[in-house]
Parts: structure tokens; C-alpha cells; sequence
């Protein structure tokens, strides 16, 4: 067994590797860039490294310079994590070159599932059914659009060396191939440094389901069972499962057979996972086979029992599989929810910003967390946007659903906007808990998923009044004893007036609405006038946050966390946003220029589809911004005409940078 790993890798993957690691008395060396000083995976480690700036490449990417650090420490292994280097076949040949073990596949091994195409032959040759599509080395536009032609419409266009849905483009028609050929290619040289793509025919209504697979270096391969993916975002998994609902044991049996070939096939050694598209009636079909640890492992290690890093550890130290097909077995349901910091009301656009108040629910026997970030830290724009991955487990799939819904409710976040909201509906839509489920669900239920926003309600409105009152009256009370005449009438928060009414108006703004609620002092308790009434308030606050009030009799237990201006209030699982408003200075802001289009992130024009003077429609594509390895079209928000373009081709923009103006017409 080893005994120092360096973890090559950041956020929640290192954390989770650094725990197997403690468990096994195993010492770890980190590594981080100038933004992740400090960071939580440094902590968990026994020492840890500067790599470089912030981009990744300047830091995760850097092989070389990890290389150093590993051999400056004394580490003996490599683990990669997922992500940045974890699939570079010239990183893990450069560990072994080095003395030095990769954690994860031989090289070659990577090398032959790096490449789409080359890995469907590959798993052709293996007898593994793949789905009807064009896998060769010809890349011009004429061969690609003919290959389309002949699959036949829908088709997805996939880079050949990519993962996690980067670049992925489905295409409807033949007029709309070209123009998504060249984003793809765009994407797949902006992620992965080849732009070279395949064709696929587009399976209507299939569902993602996966296969985790082990072999170690004495020839022994096992699959540990199958987990959904079918529910996604952008082709990017939200939500996943284990076991696939419906799935039985025959179709079980008969895909981890395959599985099990296309590893065998390459040489595997390690862990991996391969990924299948299945239709409704059975029939499934090789997509790829990811050579890492996969980011929806824990719900594998949940229904098995096992800890997969240290079967990947030990394999990596050159033991046998800790366990036999035979004596695999899968028990109960588990979920994985990823909870970001994105916008699912603006197509799921990550939302980089500082995690101002956080706060997860307890974990036990049925809820874990995975996750590598603290109140406090910065959801970084050179990152992947994820906060925390919520694993929860019960003896059937029902139990689970059940606990996943009651944790989501627990969960807080302020700094930033999440996908908190849109997951806790996820979990408790019909469809969803049918098991009925496929690659579309979420567009098929956008509108359930994703319904108008609402207004505050009035006992939301009076927790927020309630709360701004009560640290009101904490600080006088404060100040008042700090002071030399504690008794001063200065001091005091009952909103007292000669000759009037003891009140004080607090002005809320609400969805672009402004509320003004008057607060009458009454000994003991508060007078709010509400839009929908009056009504009797008392309470007392707890760690600035946690108020336990009660409203007209009804005693209510809810979270107001303040930054500023802004408190959210957390109530019944769900959270409101609201701005505590100063009438005074309404419309003071800086002018906004009428139909201005801002950049939504921090990220880089890379294509400019409109020019100065141009008779634009709404929803029309007037430019495309990359961010976060991904593309994102800006599209108009009205019919005009382009009167300003502020940034050319291949420049930076930060956020809320002014990207166009259109003039009404």
C-alpha cells in the first residue's frame, strides 16, 4: 500500500479522495491554484502545493509542474480525480515515465477511449451494439453533412474526444447542420484541443443509463451494477439513481456482460464506467466509456456498500479485486442531486458569486454530502459550478425519494442563485416518481419544473419584518450598553413619535414590486399591516438567523439570512428573495440604455452573428459567449435594430458588461 498520494485535483472529488485516504492511513499532498488558496481540500490534506494562477490551465492542467510537486513531496501515486488531467493519456504515461502510479487506467487504455470514433470500433470488434452513426477521419463539412444525410434526422454531433456534453449538438434539419458543425468544432477545440466530431442518429426519447465497472491488473473484471442518468441539463447530468428503475434482471445481467467486454476489449484496469443509451423496449447501445471515477460514484457506493476509491487504491497498489461477480450484490435505492450555483431560469447558466450563508442539512445513515466549498468561499468562474452533491439512500427507491425531498428542503444558499428550487420540484414530480423517465425529461416538463416566480407571501413578508426588527432592536441594545448613557432616548428602536401611533414603516422589493408594510409596536409583540391584513408578531432570533416566531397563534420556525440589502428568507423548503428598500434613493441607480443586452458571466465572444444597423427579431442569435468551457448564445430580448455591439471577436467581457443595444423600431 501506498504511502503518500498526491490528489491532482480540486473542490469535492479532492475532499472525498483526501477522506478515503485518512481512512486508510494514507498521507496526501494537494495541490491549488491562486484561487484556491485556502480552499477546503488544502485543509483536509496532510500538506499542499501552489500550483499556478487561477485558470486551469495555468494551474490544474499544468502535468508538468504536478509532476514536480510529486516528486519534491515523496509521493508515490497520482490520484487524478475527474476532470482536468484524470483522462490524458500523455499525463498518465508521464506519471509512469516518472516512477511514479497513476491512479486510474493504463494509458493506452485512455488513449483508446479518448476518441469516440476510434472507441466505437473498439467496441464493435467486442460485439458491445452501438448506435447507427458515422465514426470516421474524414472531416469536412460535405462528408459530415452527407454522413447526417444517410443517419437520417435528428442527429447529434459529439466531439470525438470530449465528455460531459461539451459541444454536444442535436440537429433537426439539414438546413441547420452547418452552423452547428461549426460550433461544435468550436467547442471541442476550445475544451479538449480537437476539433474533430461524429455523427449520431439521435435516439427519441432513450434513457441514459450507465454501467460501473472494475478490473484489476491480474485480469480479474466486475461490473458493480447500473445507475440512471437520464434527467440533465445541457446534456449534463443533475440527477441520478441506482439501481435504473425498471431495469430487470435479465437487461441488468445482459448490460454488465457488455460492459464487462468493451473493458476487457482495451486492457482496463481500474475504475470505469461504461455508458449506454437505452430505448423503451430494451434495446441498448454503446455511447462511451468514461477512464475515471465517475462524479455519480456514491450512489453506487451506497447500494453496494463499498468505498470505490479504495478499491481504487488498492488495484493501483497492485492487489486483486477486493470482491467477486459472485459476490457482488446491490442493496436498496440511492439518489444523487448536484446542487449548483447556476440560473435554471437562464438556461441553466452557471452563477459565479460568494456563499454568503450556507448551511447543509445533518447527514447519517441515509444522507451524505459530498462537497469541497464552506460558507464563505467563491464559486469561482474558472471552475465547474458545483457546491455540493447530495447522496441519500433508503431499502427501496420510494424511501429515498423521500429522504432526497426532506434533505433538499434543508439546504441554504445565499451569494449566489441555485438550483435548489428546480431540484426539490424534480423530486417531487409525478413523472419523476413513476420512474418514467428519459434524456428529455426536463424539457418535456419545463413548465412544472420551472413555473412563473411568486410573490411573497404575507407570512413571508412578516418572518422578513420580523427579523429586520428583532437585529434591530439586538443592536441598539448592543450600542446601548457599549454607550456611557445606556438609558438615552437615542437608543431606542420602538419607533416612538410625539403625539402618534409607536410604528415604523419597513419597504420591501419584491419581484419588481415595491411593499410597504407599517410595523405598530405594542409591548411584547408587533402590529404588521400586510397587503393581506394585520397581523400580531413576536419572536426571537437566533445566531442572526434562525427566527422562531409566532404569527396570529401559529408558531413558525424559519431562516432570514441578511447581506446588505438583501435577505432571503428560507421557509417550508423553498427560499424568497427580497430587498430592503429606501424609497429615497429609488431611481437614483445608474441609467441602463433601453433594450441593452449584458453579459450574464464573466467569459469571451467568440462569434459575433450580427453586425451595427441589422433589423433584429426577438429570440433572434445576435452572439455567442464562452464561459466555463461552454458556449452561450445571446439571443434578443425584442424586435429592433443593433445599435451598439460593445466587444469584438476573441475579447474578454466581465459580467454585466454591456454586450449590445437594440433601438426599437
Amino acid at each position: 500500500m501506498f504511502e503518500k498520494i498526491l490528489i491532482a485535483n480540486r473542490g469535492e472529488i479532492a475532499c472525498r479522495v483526501a477522506q478515503t485516504c485518512r481512512r486508510l492511513s494514507i498521507h496526501t499532498v494537494a495541490v491549488y491554484s491562486e484561487a484556491d488558496s485556502g480552499a477546503l481540500h488544502t485543509a483536509l490534506c496532510n500538506e499542499a502545493w501552489r500550483l499556478g494562477p487561477a485558470p486551469a490551465r495555468e494551474s490544474y492542467l499544468r502535468g508538468e509542474r504536478i509532476l514536480e510537486i510529486a516528486r519534491t513531496s515523496g509521493a508515490e501515486a497520482i490520484h487524478p480525480g475527474y476532470g482536468f488531467l484524470a483522462e490524458n493519456a500523455g499525463f498518465a504515461q508521464a506519471c509512469a515515465d516518472a516512477g511514479l502510479v497513476f491512479i486510474g487506467p493504463p494509458a493506452a487504455a485512455i488513449a483508446a477511449m479518448g476518441s469516440k470514433s476510434a472507441a466505437k470500433r473498439l467496441m464493435s470488434e467486442a460485439g458491445v451494439p452501438l448506435v447507427p452513426g458515422y465514426h470516421g477521419e474524414t472531416q469536412d463539412l460535405g462528408t459530415l453533412a452527407q454522413a447526417a444525410h444517410e443517419i437520417g434526422y435528428p442527429v447529434l454531433i459529439k466531439p470525438t474526444a470530449g465528455g460531459g456534453g461539451k459541444g454536444m449538438h442535436r440537429v433537426d434539419e439539414a438546413a441547420a447542420f452547418a452552423d452547428a458543425l461549426a460550433a461544435a468544432k468550436r467547442a471541442a477545440a476550445a475544451s479538449f484541443g480537437d476539433d474533430r466530431v461524429l455523427i449520431e442518429k439521435y435516439l427519441l426519447e432513450p434513457r441514459h443509463i450507465e454501467i460501473q465497472v472494475f478490473a484489476d491488473r491480474h485480469g480479474g473484471v466486475v461490473h458493480l451494477f447500473e445507475r440512471d442518468c437520464s434527467v440533465q441539463r445541457r446534456y449534463q447530468k443533475v440527477l441520478e439513481e441506482a439501481p435504473a428503475p425498471g431495469v430487470s434482471e435479465s437487461l441488468r445481467r445482459e448490460m454488465g456482460q457488455a460492459a464487462v467486454r468493451a473493458a476487457q476489449a482495451i486492457g482496463y484496469v481500474g475504475a470505469g464506467t461504461v455508458e449506454f443509451i437505452v430505448e423503451p423496449g430494451g434495446a441498448f447501445y454503446f455511447m462511451e466509456m468514461n477512464t475515471r471515477l465517475q462524479v455519480e460514484h456514491p450512489v453506487t457506493e451506497l447500494v453496494t456498500g463499498l468505498d470505490l476509491v479504495e478499491w481504487q487504491v488498492r488495484i493501483a497498489a497492485g492487489e486483486h479485486l477486493p470482491l467477486s461477480q459472485a459476490e457482488l450484490a446491490l442493496r436498496g435505492h440511492a439518489f444523487e442531486a448536484r446542487i449548483y450555483a447556476e440560473d435554471p431560469r437562464n438556461e441553466f447558466l452557471p452563477a459565479p458569486g460568494r456563499l454568503d450563508h450556507l448551511r447543509m442539512p445533518p447527514t447519517g445513515a441515509h444522507v451524505r454530502i459530498d462537497t469541497g466549498v464552506r460558507a464563505g468561499d467563491a464559486i469561482s468562474v474558472h471552475y465547474d459550478p458545483l457546491i455540493a452533491k447530495l447522496i441519500v439512500w433508503d431499502m427501496d427507491r420510494a424511501g429515498a425519494l423521500r429522504h432526497l425531498r426532506h434533505a433538499l428542503a434543508q439546504f441554504q444558499v445565499t451569494g449566489t442563485n441555485t438550483n435548489l428550487e428546480f431540484l426539490q420540484r424534480l423530486a417531487s414530480h409525478a413523472a419523476l416518481v413513476a420512474g418514467e423517465l428519459d434524456t428529455s425529461f426536463i424539457e418535456r416538463f419545463r413548465n412544472d419544473l420551472l413555473p412563473p416566480l411568486r410573490r411573497a407571501s404575507d407570512r413571508v413578508l412578516a418572518l422578513a419584518c420580523l427579523a429586520v426588527l428583532l437585529r434591530d432592536d439586538e443592536t441598539a441594545r448592543r450600542q446601548a450598553a457599549a454607550s456611557g448613557d445606556p438609558y438615552s432616548p437615542w437608543h431606542r428602536t420602538d419607533g416612538w413619535v410625539l403625539n402618534d401611533d409607536n410604528h415604523h414603516t419597513l419597504h420591501f422589493h419584491d419581484d419588481r414590486a415595491d411593499i410597504a408594510i407599517t410595523a405598530h409596536y405594542r409591548p411584547k409583540h408587533y402590529l404588521l399591516d400586510l397587503p393581506g391584513g394585520t397581523v400580531c408578531a413576536r419572536g426571537t432570533l437566533e445566531r442572526d438567523t434562525d427566527i422562531h416566531a409566532e404569527l396570529d397563534g401559529m408558531q413558525v420556525t424559519a431562516t432570514v439570512a441578511q447581506r446588505g440589502t438583501e435577505l432571503t428568507v428560507f421557509w417550508e423548503g423553498f427560499s424568497h428573495r427580497l430587498l430592503l428598500h429606501d424609497p429615497l434613493t429609488a431611481g437614483m441607480e445608474d441609467e441602463i440604455r433601453e433594450g441593452s443586452l449584458k453579459a450574464p458571466m464573466p467569459g469571451t465572444v467568440v462569434r459575433l452573428l450580427v453586425t451595427p444597423g441589422d433589423e433584429v427579431t426577438e429570440g433572434q442569435p445576435l452572439l455567442v459567449l464562452e464561459a466555463m468551457k461552454m458556449e452561450y448564445t445571446i439571443k434578443a430580448t425584442t424586435d429592433g435594430i443593433i445599435e451598439l455591439i460593445g466587444f469584438k471577436e476573441g475579447e474578454q467581457v466581465q459580467e454585466g458588461a454591456e454586450l449590445l443595444a437594440i433601438a426599437s423600431t
